[in-house]
């Protein structure tokens, strides 16, 4: 372990940065195609392929279920290919003819179908819930992690009225259990008066306090002027950490849904859009401060990853089950022409949203800091 930790610490980073995003992200697509993957099979549905990644194989081979397993060339995703997954209008007479009878994923009921896809979300949940209550048995989940360790000189909290040793019990009447939870509620409040009640010297009381911007307009964020305390952890059982784990993800999924919505509303600025740089640099960060962290973003970024394969994008998880849910009420399924403009309006809007993501990885991150810094 020694050996390894030296060998790793002696990596430059960006190679350390290229293996962590691979390793991480490998594990939450693998779980997400298994999902799908063990939900066609429940079903009776054939799976042709199993990728991790895409473009040209690197490593294949067929099991005795003649699945071919893949893994290609480009991490940045995967896919599992049912069996008949084509659309029947749009086949060749002699792709159907290959296709074997009550095996097919079009053959199946709309309910089988609609569990098929949703498989692959719910397993990222899981592995997040899994991922949380290991944590929690191994390492233990923070406790008494909301007191004020320093209040700054003329911050807001300050003029609030906020002390060191205070104990940060809810905002605006929703309760807190961690310091980083203050931090997310805060921030996309500045300039707005916040209702703190603090646990201070075995009493509760209520203070206003108004968030001072931070950054400069429209995109300023919140602060209160405050650090945290030092918190303690506590182990948990199987049943209380799965539980808890349970419960963290459910908070997690509120919390990203909470922040979609302000950036809509434009409380919140847009910038905060992450891409694929943006995890890279984040899974590089987390690994080097060690093991905890990084399963502990893993099961952050696989509640993500769930979250929005759901949504109800055509091309996207959530896109198809929409469908489905139409087909359900219809009693047949949507013309193919929707279907098709569906999907490429869903694709469309999926691209924008990468390059968007993209740019703001490159501009607001490391890439952007560097050229900012090369060309003064």
């Amino acid at each position: 372990m020694d050996l390894l930790s030296a060998f790793w610490t002696a990596l430059p980073a960006l190679p350390r940065t290229l293996i962590a995003f691979v390793a991480v992200l490998g594990v939450l697509v693998f779980i997400h195609e298994l999902g799908h993957y063990l939900a066609a099979r429940w079903r009776g549905v054939r799976v042709d392929v199993f990728s991790i990644g895409f473009g040209k194989p690197i490593l294949r081979w067929t099991d005795s279920r003649e699945c071919e397993w893949r893994i290609s060339w480009i991490p940045l995703g995967g896919f599992v290919k049912l069996h008949g997954q084509e659309n029947p209008a749009e086949v060749t007479a002699e792709q159907r003819a290959a296709w074997r009878p009550g095996e097919t994923f079009h053959d199946k009921s709309v309910g089988s179908r609609a569990i098929v896809v949703a498989a692959g979300p719910v397993a990222n949940f899981l592995l997040a819930i899994l991922l949380f209550a290991g944590l929690y048995m191994v390492v233990g989940q923070p406790v008494g992690g909301t007191s004020i360790g320093q209040v700054m000189a003329g911050s807001a909290a300050e003029r609030g009225g906020l002390r060191a040793g205070d104990e940060i019990q809810a905002l605006d009447g929703a309760r807190v259990q961690r310091f980083d939870q203050v931090q997310r509620y805060i921030q996309p409040r500045a300039g707005q008066p916040v209702a703190i009640r603090v646990l201070r010297d075995g009493a509760e009381q209520t203070l206003t306090v108004t968030p001072e911007p931070a950054g400069e307009a429209p995109n300023a964020t919140g602060r209160l002027g405050i650090q945290g305390g030092v918190g303690h952890f506590e182990r948990l059982g199987p049943v209380q950490a799965v539980t808890a784990g349970a419960a963290q993800t459910w908070e997690i999924t509120t919390q990203t849904l909470s922040g979609i919505g302000e950036m809509l509303t434009g409380k919140r600025s847009a910038k905060e859009l992450g891409g694929p740089i943006k995890i890279a640099e984040i899974s590089g960060e987390a690994a080097n401060l060690g093991l905890t962290p990084l399963i502990n973003l893993m099961a952050v970024l696989s509640v993500s990853l769930g979250l929005i394969n759901l949504f109800p994008i055509p091309v996207l998880d959530g896109g198809h089950l929409m469908f489905y849910a139409a087909e359900a009420i219809r009693g047949r399924p949507l013309p193919p022409k929707v279907q098709e403009l569906g999907f490429r309006a869903g694709f469309a809007l999926l691209i924008g949203l990468f390059l968007f993501a993209s740019s703001n990885d490159i501009i607001e991150g490391s890439i952007g800091k560097w050229f900012s810094r090369l060309f003064g």
